[in-house]
């Protein structure tokens, strides 16, 4: 049995992309990531064969650059964003719900490198991957 996450830990990786059927496609035919769409939103979830999974989605706007977002778990989205802010830190999307299994919030660090925190809701039946 795997070893749960630990708090600090990357738990999603998620990839922001203009075309995500394309990225799939190159990560599947690469490496042999499995997808799953996600129903009603332009998402796939993905798993790989060890460490975190993750998920990939169309550019929404305003807030979701094309790139790459680590998930940092955390015991309380709250809390870390105002550690976050003391830090040095800035908070780019606050404390958001995703579909019951949890809440998430997007940061910069002080040297504008995007992240976001994620707080596992402990109802869910699983961990998003």
């Amino acid at each position: 049995m795997a070893e749960q996450p630990k708090p600090g830990a990357i738990v999603h990786v998620e990839f922001h992309v203009k075309d995500p059927k394309k990225v799939e496609n190159f990560y599947s035919n690469l490496f042999g990531w499995k997808f799953t769409p996600v129903p009603g939103i332009d998402y796939s979830l993905f798993e790989a064969p060890s460490g975190p999974g993750g998920g990939v989605g169309g550019l929404q706007p305003g807030n979701w650059p094309a790139g790459i977002t680590n998930y940092i778990l955390v015991n309380s989205v709250e809390d870390y964003q105002k550690k976050v802010q003391k830090a040095g830190g800035k908070i780019i999307v606050p404390k958001a719900e995703v579909m019951d299994q949890g809440w998430f919030a997007v940061f910069e660090d002080p040297a504008g490198n995007r992240l976001a925190l994620w707080q596992q809701n402990p109802k869910a039946p699983q961990q998003p991957r």
